[in-house]
């Protein structure tokens, strides 16, 4: 039984955003991030080797709850689903993708961020958004105004979101987690340097347990 995307977000303390390079990193990065307590994984489609990695996750860290980020068209969306995808997201939305997802039945954490994209996706059935990119969007301030008219739609803010702001963030009522790519280091990425993956994911794993009790 596939999960809804509140139920995937919700097991999500943060959600690490993944360019992935070399798909025998895929693995060894999953399973470094599952360790730090960090089980929601967006892969990225911004690589070659990024569909290769999705499929070597899902098969290799059974732990992972592996998805797919910057899907953009309902191609992409279909092909996420055909190779079991456990949910998609994207920086905005289109018709064409708002009905992919529903044909597939992925779950889409679709992108929007001016009141008139969130009323949108609304009428579409969406109170899930992914907010993006975040700190450019106006941020905190941002989010916090859009609570009032619509206090029915929980966000996950990514882009600039990182570990010293961690906490401005969720101290929003309107944000179920956060997005962020400061868990996984291109460099400790590129060095194979899991442990230092794992404890980055770990710190920000117990910043989310103090923030929230």
């Amino acid at each position: 039984m596939s999960l809804s995307s509140r139920e995937i977000l919700s097991k999500a303390p943060v959600v690490p955003v993944l360019v992935i390079e070399d798909a025998n990193d895929a693995v060894p990065l999953a399973k470094a991030l599952v360790a730090g307590g960090l089980p929601v994984l967006e892969i990225t489609l911004r690589s070659a080797a990024a569909e290769e990695s999705i499929k070597r996750i899902i098969a290799e860290v059974p732990d992972a709850i592996t998805g797919a980020g910057t899907v953009i068209n309902a191609k992409q969306m279909e092909r996420m689903a055909k190779i079991g995808c456990a949910f998609a997201v994207s920086p905005g939305h289109t018709k064409s993708l708002l009905k992919a997802a529903k044909d597939t039945g992925v779950p889409l954490l679709p992108g929007a961020g001016t009141p008139s994209e969130i009323m949108y996706l609304l009428e579409h059935g969406y109170d899930m958004l992914k907010f993006f990119p975040a700190e450019q969007q106006g941020g905190v301030s941002m989010l916090k105004a859009l609570s009032g008219p619509l206090p029915q739609v929980k966000f996950c803010p990514t882009g600039g979101v990182s570990l010293a702001n961690l906490g401005d963030y969720l101290a929003l009522p309107n944000i179920i987690t956060v997005g962020g790519s400061w868990v996984a280091p291109k460099d400790a990425v590129k060095a194979g340097d899991w442990a230092t993956i794992t404890r980055l994911a770990q710190e920000a794993t117990d910043k989310v347990a103090e923030l929230r009790g």
